[in-house]
């Protein structure tokens, strides 16, 4: 009677159970989407300095019974400059909009904001990336939508442009106002 090697059996079974964690991941709903751990919770602390030429957001600015929409960005960074006119036609439509600068040069963004428009009320500027990961910003640009008291209701991994914005963004807008 031939024995079967161990190490013949191994690899098949690594095979099938790798091929069962990637297929139940894809079956998943929101597949594409990574999730965050912030959502449901408490927007971490802010101690930062702004963006030079605008006003300093603070964690108080999160916390004042309105709705902030929190934009992670960076100006070298393509996707971040092709979400800019959103964020200044949100700015437009009277939304509370707020960047955090991170991984950038203090002049070049504040040369970006002077010359594409600043559609932020208040900024912060992270230069070491260390509050983008306490936010869990895996890249930029990454926006949160933050209720009155502080609460992260939403976040969206990706520039606010096309069809992705439009049904996935938009809509939790709305739903976070109606809360």
């Amino acid at each position: 009677m031939a024995r079967v090697s161990p190490l013949m059996i191994a690899p098949p079974l690594v095979f099938v159970a790798l091929a069962g964690l990637f297929f139940t991941s894809m079956m998943r709903d929101n597949a594409d989407e990574l999730p965050s751990t912030r959502v449901g919770q408490a927007a971490p602390d802010l101690a930062l300095e702004p963006v030079p030429g605008t006003n300093l957001l603070t964690g108080i600015d999160l916390r004042d019974g309105e709705l902030t929409i929190l934009n992670f960005w960076a100006s070298w960074c393509p996707p971040c400059r092709a979400e800019h006119p959103t964020l200044l036609d949100l700015a437009d439509q009277g939304y509370r909009v707020a960047g955090l600068n991170f991984r950038d040069e203090a002049d070049q963004a504040a040369t970006y904001l002077a010359e594409d428009g600043n559609p932020f009320f208040a900024t912060g500027f992270d230069p070491r990336g260390r509050t983008a990961i306490d936010w869990g910003v895996t890249a930029p640009p990454e926006t949160f939508l933050i209720d009155g008291d502080g609460t992260v209701v939403f976040r969206f991994a990706g520039p606010l442009v096309g069809s992705d914005y439009e049904q996935r963004f938009l809509p939790a807008l709305e739903a976070a106002l109606a809360e």
